[in-house]
């Protein structure tokens, strides 16, 4: 296995592939309809624009595992380093340690660009991410309480926060 920089040439359908399945068989996302082929255009387009890591993790065969990227967390000036992460694993992959690896290699692109908080919004039923994040050093921040609504039942969101040491100088503006 190796890391590689995602490109929506050749990463586009397995990533919307594995968002799909996480949309119609989980609560890791928040969606209720898969998302479209199109949808991927606007989805590197905006992790470009922001300088936002894609992170993959290939197999021998260039098949891709899993992802790893994160966006801003908020819209306003003053949260310009704090980002909100997500971690995918294919499902048939998953429980062999490629989450932890890939949250690993996030972490590092994070303090690399000068990132001072990650947070993770994780569903309160994902007791695998949840350890995945306190294993790392993620602390919770929070819990909403009913926030989501799928599958007919109500769903609790935590947030889950990791302090980096950087930027070293940090400024208003």
């Amino acid at each position: 296995m190796h890391f590689v920089t995602c490109s929506p040439a050749r990463h586009a359908d397995a990533i919307l592939a594995i968002l799909n399945d996480a949309i119609v068989t989980s609560t890791a996302l928040y969606d209720y309809h898969p998302r479209s082929p199109d949808s991927m255009e606007g989805w590197f387009a905006a992790k470009a624009a922001g300088r936002f890591p894609v992170i993959g993790l290939e197999d021998a065969d260039g098949t891709l595992l899993g992802f790893a990227s994160y966006g801003s967390f908020r819209a306003f000036p003053a949260y310009k380093y704090t980002v909100e992460h997500s971690i995918y694993v294919h499902r048939d992959h998953r429980g062999r340690g490629l989450g932890r690896r890939l949250l690993e290699r996030l972490i590092d692109a994070a303090r690399a660009q000068g990132v001072h908080a990650l947070v993770g919004v994780i569903d309160t039923a994902n007791a695998g991410s949840i350890a995945l994040h306190t294993a790392l050093g993620f602390a919770h921040a929070g819990t909403l309480r009913e926030s989501g609504f799928k599958f007919g039942r109500w769903l609790d969101v935590g947030f889950y926060q990791l302090l980096l040491e950087t930027p070293a100088q940090p400024v208003d503006g």
